[in-house]
């Protein structure tokens, strides 16, 4: 299992959903990062995640 860096959070509950998250992951992409968006069901929150940790 490789090791993940959280970059930011979202709440589930957010008016707009998961797309804060997304835009969020869309801009780091675009700065050369890995990162992606997970939904974390234990804190209910949308996650944006950088695989390896290291590409930051």
């Amino acid at each position: 299992m490789s090791a993940r860096e959280i970059l930011d959070r979202v709440p589930a509950g957010n008016p707009r959903g998961s797309w804060p998250a997304e835009e969020r992951a869309t801009e780091l992409r675009f700065q050369g990062h890995s990162a992606t968006v997970v939904m974390d069901l234990q804190s209910d929150q949308f996650l944006v995640v950088c695989e390896g940790g290291g590409d930051r």
